[in-house]
């Protein structure tokens, strides 16, 4: 069933339940797709040291960190790029298949690192099967449902992610910080028992794949575009190099450039703000002498010391939720927002403002209040312009193209991403810039000044139909 793009109402009039089923099975993807790529975030303070060398020095591990996020953005791209062709030429449905059962086995088996580098190689290969998930979904989102929606469902979509942001909080609050688990992991002598069990959680997401086998069928523009192709032999289905043709270049390129400044500005500030607020408590502890007290002996200090490890994760935590809350609402406005304004105003709107926030936070933002207050809005600004890829990309290309042109920009991002997420890796580290983290945020988030410059070459396609 489809409705007229064109006839007056609200966008969700008309709408068939097979269309919502779409959106419902697309989106839990994508919620367990970021819940694959946030449980690391909500562990990496725990399972990077854990692996590490004893004694490796706070830079050093912060540079593990970001090489371990830079191999996610590096698998990300390239199974963003090969999935999303592939998905172009057999079909959405059995590509969306492969790429969940891709990441839910190999966050699983990321369980089993024994060195960083092992947990870095895990990431690489879960990061091809998350990549490829949002070409394909965001695809099949756009063809389904009519013009008319399309902003609408694709910020709902995409704002889904945040559920799985808040799983990897539960899992970081309720297993990886949960004291009666880590005393338990300590009597068994495996104290990285509690992240191991958030990665073996991973496994889960793979049941999806029985869902989707048994309810969906290919969205009819692919069908048809796939007999074209077979009749006529003369139109190729994810052809890579077609992107760089005359007639698709400059869209591949504005593609390209956004998600670049989207996800570096994502991995290399939007992460970081909840360190805003452990920071902040941290301080707060210390001008209030909350620590225990000089003259303790050793085993209340140890009891203490085991205590305040706990309260700071879940402090921690809570600033992720709070940045994660804020940045769903910015995903779920980008629609209504490009809607009134256009694509290029509401990706406007959010580059300027997320330039403005991170600049404030990084920089101004100390007081614990103050900084339960603004980190919503840092999210907010900061996270939303990211619903755009998944609303704009798939209107740039034709059906035969579309998950290739999608993957290839929003993954393509990522490859450019890792390298400068190594590179704020040696700004942390001592034997390199030897940044503060509020710094290096700062100078990552002037990126979104080349995403206002980007937007000059961008096209608009507000009220257009997909291009066949």
């Amino acid at each position: 069933m489809s409705i007229d793009a064109n006839k007056p109402g609200a966008w969700h009039q008309g709408i068939s339940r097979y269309q919502w089923l779409v959106l419902m099975i697309a989106s839990l993807g994508w919620v367990f797709d970021v819940f694959e790529g946030q449980i690391f975030v909500a562990s990496m303070n725990e399972a990077i040291p854990s692996l590490a060398p004893r004694g490796t020095e706070e830079g050093r591990l912060d540079f593990y960190n970001n090489v371990a996020l830079g191999a996610f953005l590096l698998g990300g791209a390239l199974g963003g790029i090969l999935f999303g062709a592939l998905s172009d030429r057999i079909g959405r449905k059995k590509t969306l298949s492969l790429t969940i059962l891709f990441y839910s086995l190999f966050t699983c088996a990321s369980a089993f690192s024994e060195q960083w580098w092992h947990l870095a190689a895990w990431r690489f290969l879960v990061a091809m099967g998350v990549g490829g998930e949002w070409a394909v979904a965001s695809s099949m989102v756009a063809e389904v449902f009519p013009s008319r929606a399309r902003a609408h469902v694709g910020s709902i979509f995409h704002a889904s992610s945040v559920f799985g942001t808040y799983l990897a909080v539960l899992a970081g609050w309720l297993i990886i910080g949960n004291p009666a688990i880590q005393e338990y992991a300590k009597g068994v002598g495996i104290e990285s028992l509690p992240w191991r069990i958030g990665f073996a959680l991973g496994a889960l997401p793979a049941l999806l794949i029985i869902w989707i086998r048994r309810s969906l069928h290919e969205p009819e523009s692919w069908t048809k575009a796939r007999a074209e192709a077979d009749r006529t032999g003369s139109r190729r289905l994810g052809s890579i190099p077609d992107l760089f043709s005359a007639q698709w270049r400059r869209q591949t390129f504005v593609g390209l450039a956004l998600a670049t400044i989207g996800l570096v500005t994502f991995w290399g500030a939007h992460v970081y703000g909840k360190n805003l607020l452990t920071e902040a408590v941290d301080a707060q502890a210390a001008s209030t002498e909350a620590i225990a007290d000089s003259d303790a002996t050793n085993g209340d200090n140890a009891e203490a010391s085991a205590a305040d490890k706990t309260s700071r994760k879940r402090w921690e935590m809570l600033g992720m939720f709070l940045v994660t809350t804020g940045g769903g609402l910015g995903l779920v406005c980008f629609g209504p927002i490009s809607e009134r304004f256009g694509r290029r105003g509401a990706f406007l709107f959010y580059h300027v403002g997320g330039l403005i926030i991170a600049v404030v936070a990084f920089q101004f933002l100390h007081g614990l209040y103050a900084v339960l207050v603004v980190l919503p809005i840092f999210g907010f600004l900061t996270l939303g312009m990211h619903a755009g890829y998944a609303v704009y990309f798939p209107e740039l290309y034709p059906t035969r193209l579309r998950a290739t042109g999608a993957g290839f920009c929003f993954n393509g991002g990522r490859i450019l991403a890792a390298f400068v997420l190594v590179l704020r890796g040696w700004m942390r580290d001592e034997q390199g810039g030897n940044l503060s983290e509020r710094d290096v945020g700062t100078i990552l988030s002037m990126l979104f000044l080349a995403g206002v410059l980007t937007l000059w070459f961008a096209p608009e396609t507000k009220g257009r139909e997909l291009p066949e």
